[in-house]
């Protein structure tokens, strides 16, 4: 079975074709196009230009992921050899998804091909389930714990089975991408500034500045980072840290790479007790990651070190890196598990979409 992912959910825009014909999901093309270097300019993204950059991306990134999955002309008059279209119809920015959702259906509609409605949150879960090069993951035993982590998310989610998908708790009100990003922002680092947070926390100290860790201790599994986010702006007031002077910034080095360092020990310290409380309360088998702070090397490394130390017996699954951001070969791997599709008339983006 072929099918062609399609995600435009915010500022990427993904198109996929992914087969599972030899028993396992592959990817035979994979085209993402990205907005991202008009956002860095005004430090966040804005939804007039990101849809309109989706607009300019959509057929030219349709046209090369097809020229290279299936030798396919879309400018002819054939149809390809494929058996449904996926297409992320939420949550997202309005803008963005309506490039996506409307470009599908009439795609459906022309070749005549069943349509798979997919939430973007699913399409990050199943990023787990695809084969590549250097990953290649055995069946995933449930029950299984699955941290959604990026930038509008973090949620934990008990996964029974592909049928059986439960919400234990989600975000109240700053996801951690969102919290590395403001506090980037107080940092003078570009945006997104996940990546360089953790680039300079390389050489810093951890345990140099005292941080909270938002609901670290609750009996729930919600996350906030909003704490965090105001602690580090008082930290940087209160001692009248100019970050956004470039002297400022090169002379105290160590004092940035430091900070970096507790701001993300912190985040993930909240991460990782969570993840590991619900592993170890439903007696799971694998634990999966998902979403842009996914591919956190620390969060990765911290949390193989948690379930060790407590001899959960769990398996830790994590996409390649470039599968955690937004793509389109998610969005057609969680459509292979996907209810049954349904036709074009009957999909609309919905951009305030849960689970």
């Amino acid at each position: 079975m072929k099918i062609l992912g399609i995600e435009t959910s915010c500022d990427e825009t993904g198109v996929a074709l992914l087969d599972n014909a030899k028993g396992t999901i592959q990817i035979s093309s994979s085209i993402v196009a990205s907005s991202l270097s008009l956002h860095a300019t005004t430090g966040g993204i804005i939804p007039e230009v990101a849809a309109r950059e989706q607009v300019k991306f959509i057929l030219p990134t349709l046209t090369e992921a097809l020229k290279t999955g299936l030798d396919f002309d879309i400018a002819s008059k054939q149809t390809p050899d494929i058996d449904a279209i996926a297409v992320t119809y939420g949550p997202g920015l309005i803008g963005s998804l309506l490039v996506g959702v409307e470009t599908a259906k009439t795609l459906a509609l022309l070749w005549n091909k069943p349509l798979i409605p997919i939430n973007h949150m699913y399409g990050h879960l199943y990023a787990n389930w695809i084969t590549t090069s250097d990953f290649r993951p055995s069946t995933i035993p449930f029950p299984a714990i699955v941290l959604i982590v990026s930038g509008n998310h973090t949620d934990l989610l008990l996964m029974n089975s592909h049928s059986d998908i439960q919400v234990l708790g989600g975000t109240r009100d700053d996801a951690a991408g969102e919290a590395f990003d403001k506090i980037g922002r107080l940092l003078g680092l570009p945006y997104p500034a996940g990546s360089t947070i953790s680039r300079l926390a390389i050489k810093g100290n951890p345990k140099k500045f005292v941080l909270p860790r938002p609901m670290i201790g609750s009996d729930d599994f919600d996350f906030s980072f909003s704490g965090l986010k105001t602690a580090t702006l008082n930290l940087v007031k209160q001692n009248k840290w100019d970050f956004a002077d470039q002297h400022f910034k090169i002379k105290n080095e160590q004092l940035l790479a430091n900070l970096c360092a507790s701001v993300e020990q912190a985040i993930v310290d909240v991460l990782v007790r969570k993840t590991v409380k619900a592993a170890g309360k439903y007696n799971v088998k694998s634990i999966l990651l998902g979403g842009g702070v996914a591919a956190n090397a620390k969060l990765q490394t911290t949390l193989k070190e948690a379930t060790s130390d407590l001899r959960l017996p769990t398996n830790l699954f994590v996409p390649r890196k470039d599968l955690c951001t937004d793509n389109g070969a998610m969005i057609a791997s969680a459509a292979f598990f996907a209810k049954p599709a349904l036709s074009w008339k009957d999909v609309d983006a919905d951009p305030e979409l849960y689970y």
